[in-house]
């Protein structure tokens, strides 16, 4: 199983949640999108122990199964297409959402988010511990 975390998983692994420790566990591998790299920063940026934070970060991102996944021409492509998607639909949702679901299509992993509007993306498998 390929998993891609949105922010709020990887918070909540940061948190002890036991349902995504659980899917960590049976991953292959773990993708973190470069948004989600820069939505982790800033909140490290904002918080008050940010030496400690990517002290964990960088220990995360270092473990043999997790991958950072970069914006491509074919994530450009995807973001295209889901954002026409939901406009078509009326159902838009946050531009670095539409950025995350792109990921998670063209890495063909499953999305880990807690977010709702995700199951408005066609074609995206959306796990919610």
């Amino acid at each position: 199983m390929r998993l891609l975390l949105d922010t709020n998983a990887y918070s909540a692994m940061r948190s002890d949640n036991r349902e995504i420790f659980a899917l960590f566990r049976r991953a292959d591998d773990v993708l973190l999108s470069t948004i989600v790299l820069g939505e982790i920063l800033y909140g490290i940026e904002h918080g008050g122990r940010r030496d400690e934070n990517m002290t964990v970060l960088n220990r995360f991102l270092a473990q043999p199964r997790v991958r950072l996944v970069p914006v491509t021409r074919t994530t450009a492509d995807r973001y295209a297409r889901v954002a026409s998607s939901l406009r078509r639909k009326g159902r838009p949702i946050p531009t670095n959402d539409i950025w995350i679901a792109a990921h998670a299509l063209e890495t063909g992993s499953d999305l880990v988010s807690f977010d709702e509007h995700f199951a408005d993306v066609d074609g995206l498998v959306w796990l919610r511990p």
